[in-house]
């Protein structure tokens, strides 16, 4: 988002947000992409992921939404993930200031962890 020549809140190339809001399809599509692009990174910096399953594999894509950047200072989490240590992974990741900042998420998250199946 940015602000135009008259202070209005707009995206893309001029679509006007205060008067034009996008439409459900324009937000699906929007996060269509970004899902891809979340999985892209998730592959590149983790590659010992594509071992994982579906809802293990999950996690690191659902967190990757805050930024691979942030998402790799979860040192601990990550290095129990690659270890299979799934009990550790979800403790590191209740641990965290993340968890107090996403509230029920992290506690999601971390029951997929442990319980390899989508919550």
């Amino acid at each position: 988002m940015y602000l135009d020549s008259l202070g209005i809140p707009s995206i893309g190339v001029g679509h006007n947000l205060r008067d034009v809001p996008i439409s459900n399809e324009a937000v699906e599509q929007i996060f269509v992409d970004d899902l891809a692009q979340k999985i892209q990174e998730v592959e590149a910096a983790f590659p010992w992921a594509a071992a994982l399953s579906e809802p293990r594999q999950g996690v690191l894509i659902n967190m990757a939404f805050m930024g691979i950047g942030r998402l790799r200072g979860f040192v601990k989490m990550l290095a129990a993930m690659e270890a299979g240590d799934w009990e550790a992974a979800a403790r590191e990741l209740l641990d965290s200031k993340y968890a107090g900042q996403v509230g029920a998420r992290a506690d999601r998250l971390a029951q997929q962890l442990r319980e390899d199946r989508w919550v």
